[in-house]
C-alpha cells in the first residue's frame, strides 16, 4: 500500500469510556478504519485533559480517572480519509474531530527496500 506524499492526518479526541456498540470507541474507530482500507491507525492514551464540559481527567494517583483522553491519528490519501468521515460521524457523540494537511515522507512496511 502507498500513501500520496501530500496526505492528510486526522484526528479524533474521544474518552476511554465511550463506547461504541457495545466496544471502546476508539477500539471501533480503528478497526472501522481497517475494512475500509486505510493505511493505518495510532491510539494515544492522555495523562491528562478536558473538553467540552471542562471537566478535568488526570491519571494522578489521589485522583483516579477511569476517562482519561484517547486520541487516534490516521493518516492516509485525501480521498481515503474523507469517505472515512461519514463512518465516523455516526460513531463519535462526544469529542473533536480534526483534520490537517499532512506531508508523508515514508510508508513502509518489514521487509521492503528503501528507494533511493
Amino acid at each position: 500500500m502507498t500513501i500520496p506524499t501530500e496526505g492528510q492526518l486526522l484526528r479524533i479526541f474521544v474518552g476511554e469510556a465511550d463506547r461504541w456498540e457495545g466496544k471502546p470507541l476508539y477500539e471501533a474507530i480503528v478497526e472501522a478504519a481497517r475494512r475500509q482500507g486505510l493505511a493505518g491507525a495510532t491510539v494515544w492514551k492522555g495523562f491528562m485533559g478536558f473538553g467540552a464540559h471542562s471537566r478535568m481527567h488526570t491519571a494522578k494517583i489521589l485522583r483516579l480517572s477511569e476517562d482519561l483522553p484517547i486520541v487516534i491519528e490516521i493518516v492516509d490519501a485525501a480521498e481515503k480519509i474523507r469517505a472515512f468521515l461519514p463512518s465516523l460521524d455516526g460513531m463519535v457523540t462526544e469529542g473533536l474531530v480534526t483534520l490537517e494537511r499532512a506531508e508523508v515522507l515514508m510508508y513502509r512496511a518489514p521487509g521492503k527496500a528503501a528507494k533511493g
